[in-house]
């Protein structure tokens, strides 16, 4: 059985949703659209996004969510994109249903519409909003052993075709970005590293305790929320996918936007 891809992708700042029209970004752009042929035949596909954080499990099942800008501060350009995707109620159903049935307690959203680090990615893997989108929540309860749980639960979903995106960055500290993106911190170049060849090794166990296995952890994430996505996305890779790095700069002097992809084809570096 053909699994539905896999992905973790490194979202990064609102400005990455205008693409290749900003010269830095044009590598981490060419990356997602080089992956949309993998995403051509699924059903749909569920978005795990650190913007949307909750105690508790949550499902959009809204057929017609908004495009949230929830930022501040950019130029008036960004503020007018919109990404028309629909949502599927009967798919974030399904959803629900699986989560329930394997220990989630989860609840339904009708009303919320998709944040940023949604919509941003989707705007280069999926250009033509031409896929059901479904989002779940990023419980924050969850101990590291329980979204090791939960990427696996989501890897029956690939099963059905509904490719599973989990959205973070690999190195995300907001203390320390800078407009410029000529420097890069030397913290976020080793763990980003340090990533990279646990995702290569499949090394879960690591990557469920970075604090513990990478002096660099603290200072590339002063906070959790878009470092936890890659826990549930290794834990719902399969047996039968291959890994392909989407090797792509750090901007910002702080922000990772590389991205990896699990499906069946060659393994590749990008």
């Amino acid at each position: 059985m053909k699994l539905a891809p896999l992905m973790f992708v490194g979202h990064g700042s609102p400005m990455f949703a205008l693409g290749a029209s900003i010269e830095a970004q044009q590598q981490a752009t060419d990356n997602l659209t080089h992956q949309i042929a993998k995403f051509d035949d699924v059903e749909a596909i569920l978005v795990i996004s650190p913007h949307w954080v909750t105690r508790g499990n949550v499902v959009i099942t809204n057929d017609q969510p908004e495009t949230i800008h929830d930022f501040g501060g950019f130029p008036p350009e960004l503020y007018e994109l919109n990404y028309p995707a629909v949502g599927s109620r009967i798919v974030g159903n399904r959803v629900i249903d699986l989560l329930t049935n394997n220990g989630f307690e989860t609840k339904a959203d009708n009303n919320r519409g998709w944040d940023h680090g949604v919509w941003v990615p989707l705007r280069h893997l999926r250009p033509n909003a031409d896929k059901p989108i479904v989002q779940l929540s990023l419980n924050v309860d969850l101990s590291p052993d329980e979204l090791e749980k939960l990427g696996n639960t989501l890897k029956q979903l690939r099963k059905q075709n509904i490719a599973v995106i989990c959205s973070g960055c690999l190195t995300h500290n907001l203390y320390d970005i800078r407009m410029s993106h000529e420097r890069i911190a030397d913290y976020a170049t080793k763990f980003a590293l340090w990533v990279r060849h646990a995702a290569i090794e499949g090394n879960l166990a690591d990557v469920k305790q970075p604090h513990v296995k990478s002096t660099h952890y603290a200072k590339s994430h002063p906070t959790s929320e878009h470092y936890l996505p890659l826990i549930i996305a290794m834990a719902a890779k399969d047996g039968a996918d291959n890994l392909t790095v989407l090797e792509s700069p750090i901007l910002h002097y702080s922000i990772s936007m590389e991205s990896y992809v699990w499906s069946q084809c060659a393994i590749t570096l990008l």
